[in-house]
């Protein structure tokens, strides 16, 4: 599961609590004056309930890494808890698709998987650096190239003045000699030029690979392993003429946690970056070739389905709305049940608008709406807005 953790909501959990609540009224004793005894059972209580996570989730990563007769490593043990815990979507995402395909993992995959990782985290200072040394290999192979026409049109000069020389007859051997001269110094220079340029192939090569890597990682959103705005707006405009090309229905979607900062202040970061990373989950498993998710900015996620009316897209959002509203989150830092998280979504059919910027608009719009009358549910947008 991603982020917080979760469990089946009880319909009679606020039952008991309002029957608690009425038995210590009756008892005389006010809801919120508990004992210095009770105080601490209940904070033993959380303490003994996050003790016990995590050995449930040590025993867990166990037994995955003996399953799989798996190094103990932290390398291995890093994988295991981010596929276990949901912490890395693509990580976990690789890890199912090889035990579907092959149903066992080695240690040598680990390592590939932990690699393409890593590859993926460029820094702006790497960045820069990258593009330093594009730039100084254009310099590097401007200059071979400049080198290597001013040393063909010096040869060619130096060919024509001896070959006036053997025209005007006489003694021709020393021209003959100067004439051997001139080409192995051609050869040479041939020969260094050839060599250099294929160093700086090398370099360039390795260039391509990193800035392929960096290009992936401007593209994506590390907390949630989500394309990112950029990618999305790439993403629109090739499903737009796909679907345009085919006759087929393209729908969009904009997804917005509700009340999010409630949840940063109540709960912290932390735990705010798992329930973004769980909500994201969800979306992204209705994901494939012909529906994308992305994450927008912030709390909001955006959804694009082709082949699907605007109708076919609110019950699918819907859905998914409708799964995060029964689960019942647990705070994993101190095992503490969170409030009911949830999100509303506005929906609006891309081709009905001249513009696909003005169909997000709509659906933009149409998430307002979703607000202002009580959140948690999914509007669509009128295609006459």
């Amino acid at each position: 599961m991603t982020g917080a953790s979760s469990s089946s909501a009880s319909p009679h959990h606020g039952l008991t609590d309002r029957l608690s609540r009425w038995a210590r009224g009756l008892s005389g004793k006010p809801e919120d004056s508990e004992t210095t005894e009770e105080q601490r059972a209940r904070v033993g209580g959380a303490a003994n309930r996050e003790i016990n996570r995590r050995r449930r989730l040590y025993d867990e990563i166990g037994e995955f890494l003996f399953a799989h007769d798996l190094d103990l490593t932290p390398l291995n043990f890093g994988v295991a808890l981010d596929y276990l815990t949901g912490a890395n979507i693509t990580v976990e995402k690789a890890v199912r698709a090889v035990l579907m395909e092959r149903g066992k993992i080695t240690n040598g995959w680990m390592e590939t998987v932990v690699a393409s990782q890593r590859a993926d985290e460029i820094t702006p200072d790497a960045l820069a650096s990258m593009l330093d040394k594009v730039e100084e290999n254009l310099s590097q192979f401007t200059g071979l190239m400049t080198e290597s026409r001013n040393s063909a049109k010096d040869y060619g000069a130096a060919l024509q003045e001896q070959a006036k020389g053997l025209e005007a007859g006489g003694d021709n051997e020393p021209i003959l000699s100067r004439l051997v001269g001139l080409t192995r110094s051609m050869v040479e220079k041939t020969r260094q030029v050839e060599n250099q340029l294929r160093e700086s192939q090398k370099q360039t090569q390795t260039l391509k690979s990193s800035l392929e890597s960096a290009r992936r990682a401007a593209e994506h959103d590390h907390l949630t392993g989500l394309p990112n705005r950029r990618a999305f707006e790439a993403v629109l405009r090739e499903e737009l003429q796909l679907a345009r090309e085919r006759g087929e229905q393209l729908s969009v979607a904009f997804c917005d946690i509700d009340h999010f900062k409630l949840v940063n202040d109540t709960h912290g970061h932390d735990t705010g970056d798992r329930v973004l990373k769980f909500v994201a989950g969800l979306l992204s498993k209705i994901s494939d070739d012909r529906c994308h998710v992305a994450r927008h900015g912030g709390e909001e996620f955006v959804m694009l389905f082709r082949g699907k009316t605007a109708a076919e897209t609110c019950e699918a959002v819907d859905a998914v709305r409708e799964d995060l509203a029964t689960r019942s989150l647990v705070n994993r830092t101190n095992g503490e049940r969170m409030e009911r998280v949830s999100f509303s979504a506005g929906v609006a059919n891309v081709l009905a608008y001249d513009d696909p910027r003005a169909a997000l608009k709509a659906a933009d719009r149409a998430l307002y709406l979703a607000k202002e009358h009580g959140r948690n549910r999914v509007y669509l947008a009128a295609e006459a807005d």
